[in-house]
């Protein structure tokens, strides 16, 4: 396995051929961490100063309604950019926490400095406009109309297509929190499915 900055280095470049000056200047916003199961590496209610490039691990964001009940909101593996990026860019608390699933490496990211890189760096401009398109526009907004439109069922089989990789990964209470359905409906639905293979 790489080292966590040069799988940092190896991802962004899938993204665009960044030179050398825009990655030293990446490069300085940058220090390893790492965090345990369990651990919250960006709580709700704080103001966020970071994001991270998750090298190891798996991870969850999540808020709370007003009976202090979760919902995650998102998943994040190996290659992703875990943040609160709403809190980040207004330089307010945020809504949600972004917490360990399994032990993490990380490496994090100093949001400001970042930011003044990018209006520097033409290429860390370009490698940003990149990785917005993908995930924030091709892929968050056909997902977010696609959870609106259909049942549960369709939801939880398109889950296990999106998140195919780290489904396995995943308690199904944490599955069930992110499709809006209890853990027993899942079961259910679970059921249905395996049924519906094996006639």
């Amino acid at each position: 396995m790489l080292p966590s900055l040069e799988h940092l280095q190896e991802t962004v470049r899938r993204y665009y051929a960044i030179d050398e000056a825009s990655m030293q200047a990446l490069m300085a916003c940058c220090k390893v961490i790492r965090i345990g199961t369990g651990e919250t590496l960006y709580d709700i209610a704080q103001t966020p100063t970071h994001f991270a490039f998750l090298h190891q691990g798996l991870m969850r964001a999540f808020l709370l309604d007003e009976e202090g009940n979760e919902y995650n909101k998102n998943f994040f593996d190996e290659g992703r950019f875990p943040g609160c990026m709403s809190a980040l860019l207004l330089r307010e608390p945020s809504r949600i926490a972004i917490q360990a699933l399994e032990p993490c490496e990380l490496v994090e990211i100093d949001f400001q400095q970042f930011r003044a890189a990018l209006f520097t760096y033409p290429d860390l401009m370009r490698f940003h406009i990149h990785y917005l398109e993908k995930h924030w526009l091709l892929e968050k907004e056909p997902k977010e109309i696609s959870y609106l439109e259909h049942e549960a069922k369709d939801r939880y089989q398109t889950f296990l297509t999106d998140f195919s990789v780290i489904a396995p990964r995943l308690p199904q209470y944490h599955i069930a929190s992110y499709l809006g359905i209890t853990a027993t409906q899942l079961s259910r639905i679970r059921k249905q499915i395996y049924s519906t293979q094996t006639t």
